[in-house]
């Protein structure tokens, strides 16, 4: 497959890249800073691009199979709320002007019902400096529903999947919609690698086309 992986210098976009490149897909890795890409390999191709210039984004997605974007303005970025809304609205509009047949957005776990109509971002223990963020990825599953003329796939993280979640490339992990996926400790818990495996699995078997799916041990 031909892949486009924005935000490929990311925490997330870095594990995405190197599960691509294992696979043998060929990948364009498209980033603020590529230079931040140290991966070599004949099957990648770095761009450089801000994702709000969507003639130049569009131009560089042509002629890929699926777009995934790991884009993320920042957590530290006080308008990271409306950074976000905007550069993942872009990104649609980009894929749609590129003829890409797929967007696979990586957004968050703040908007997984843990209760009939309650979210995990509405619970008083989320944590308050990360709402900002959470609810701009919310608000922009919200907007991606609404799309009809592209292939969309949502994907959000297990609630506990960060830097020092250490579990590693274990290639196990189980499914869900709009739920969380618990262990039998009641954790909601994957590694980044694992999360690479269950985005890169999507893209090659398109399971969840139109829906949102989440991932976990």
């Amino acid at each position: 497959m031909k892949i486009a992986i924005i935000g490929a210098s990311g925490f997330v976009g870095t594990a995405l890249l190197n599960e691509s490149l294992d696979r043998k897909h060929q990948v364009t890795a498209i980033a603020r800073n590529p230079e931040k890409i140290s991966k070599t390999d004949a099957n990648l191709t770095t761009k450089k691009a801000d994702v709000t210039n969507v003639a130049e984004l569009a131009e560089i997605l042509s002629g890929h199979d699926i777009v995934i974007s790991a884009y993320n303005p920042g957590w530290t970025n006080p308008n990271i709320y409306d950074d976000f809304i905007a550069g993942s609205k872009a990104i649609q509009e980009a894929v749609k002007q590129s003829g890409a047949k797929r967007l696979l957005v990586i957004g968050g776990a703040g908007s997984l019902e843990i209760a009939p109509g309650l979210q995990l971002i509405d619970t008083p223990e989320f944590p308050a400096e990360y709402k900002p963020g959470a609810s701009a990825a919310r608000d922009y599953l919200n907007i991606l529903k609404t799309e009809t003329a592209i292939d969309w796939t949502f994907f959000s993280p297990a609630i506990e999947m960060h830097q020092g979640i250490t579990t590693g490339r274990t290639g196990k992990y189980r499914t869900g919609l709009d739920n969380p996926v618990f262990d039998e400790n009641g954790r909601c818990v994957l590694s980044v690698e694992d999360l690479a495996i269950a985005v890169i699995d999507e893209a090659e078997n398109r399971q969840f086309a139109g829906k949102r799916f989440t991932a976990a041990y």
